[in-house]
């Protein structure tokens, strides 16, 4: 019996690496004999992440296309030629019968050489408004599950399967006991848990706005759960240190994002396309501070479709180092206004779509059988 051999590829956040984990597990359990093998960029962090996954990770040494005049793009074209060649090798030893691009920079050599093979290829577009790699890898793939309606613009419209996006297994199971939540962040019961990050990597804005009023928040007598990055992680510390307050706790990175989602009582983030969809998922009360700097400003975009429903708050980047502790404040004394945005922000959201990606992916499958 044939075994089927599926690969996985995007990266440089985790809004493309999650996904693709998420995508592959469901597979796992759809066809258990399939074999998988992941295509990242080397140095990035789906190096790390996926093996911790379970999953073998081969690196590429492709990097982003700077949309500014930089000498970083001559580098650019001699590490995109000699990624598309290891691509090409990768293609001929694993022999893959379907490849699957979360978006990202990391993608586009294994795509689009599959794609060049006649490989079938499914693309997974998280955003309203697609990335670079996707957009130029749309004509050339088999099928594209998208998120939002209105991409036919983007993509030619046959190819196009409205899913939803995929989010991982263990959010969207929400089997959480919030005893052993408690216990695992070390914090107090009888105090609201308010759930900062920006997204993987961080957000400098989100942190230099909680590192500004760590007296406020310590007054209003909350729970801190702070993610914030590599880089601003001991500079976290250090406030928190200062602060004296033992129920603030900064993480570089919250590897129990299931616990920490479902112990908050409010939650600030950026808003990114896999962060709303599990936000909606998870369905708590959500201040958004888009990143202004986004392609397209998608994050705005994908902001103002929660706003639009009531489902969240909107903070603009530009206030929120000097507003966002204060809304933050305001919101949790008002109990009425939290309760219609949980309700609200729960009816936006998609969880079966991890699934219905899974099945356009096995369809492409049997198109090699």
């Amino acid at each position: 019996m044939h075994k089927e051999r599926i690969i996985l590829s995007g990266g440089g956040t985790g809004g493309h690496i999650f996904p693709a984990v998420s995508i592959a597990r469901k597979l796992q359990l759809l066809l258990p004999e399939a074999e998988f093998l992941f295509v990242g960029a080397n140095g990035k962090m789906e190096m790390e992440k996926i093996p911790q996954a379970g999953f073998l990770i081969k690196g590429l040494p492709v990097s982003a296309f700077h949309r500014r005049v930089t000498f970083k793009n001559i580098t650019f074209i001699f590490k995109l030629l000699a990624s598309l060649i290891k691509a090409r090798k990768i293609l001929k030893e694993f022999q893959p019968d379907l490849v699957i691009g979360t978006g990202g920079f990391a993608s586009g050599p294994i795509v689009k050489e599959a794609s060049r093979k006649g490989i079938p290829c499914l693309l997974q577009e998280q955003n309203a408004f697609p990335g670079v790699t996707n957009r130029m890898l749309g004509k050339k793939v088999d099928t594209i599950c998208v998120a939002h309606e209105g991409l036919a613009k983007y993509f030619p419209e046959e190819k196009i399967v409205l899913t939803g996006n995929p989010v991982r297994e263990d959010i969207a199971e929400r089997k959480i006991n919030r005893e052993e939540a408690l216990q695992y962040f070390g914090l107090h019961g009888d105090r609201p848990v308010v759930l900062v990050f920006g997204g993987s990597l961080g957000a400098r804005t989100l942190n230099l706005a909680i590192a500004a009023h760590l007296q406020e928040l310590s007054a209003g007598k909350i729970n801190l759960i702070w993610q914030t990055g590599t880089n601003f992680y001991s500079t976290a510390r250090e406030s928190i240190t200062k602060s004296d307050v033992p129920y603030f706790k900064a993480y570089e990175f919250i590897s129990r994002m299931d616990l920490a989602y479902q112990l908050a009582d409010v939650i600030i983030s950026r808003a990114g396309a896999i962060s709303i969809s599990e936000l909606c998922l998870v369905g708590k009360p959500v201040i958004l501070v888009p990143y202004p700097h986004a392609a397209g400003d998608h994050q705005l975009k994908n902001a103002r479709a929660l706003l639009d429903h009531k489902a969240a708050w909107m903070l603009e980047d530009k206030r929120a180092e000097g507003e966002l502790v204060q809304k933050l404040l305001d919101l949790l004394k008002n109990k009425q206004e939290m309760d219609e945005m949980g309700r609200n922000i729960s009816k936006l959201a998609k969880p079966n779509a991890t699934l219905e990606i899974a099945k356009e992916a096995i369809k492409l499958l049997k198109t090699r059988s």
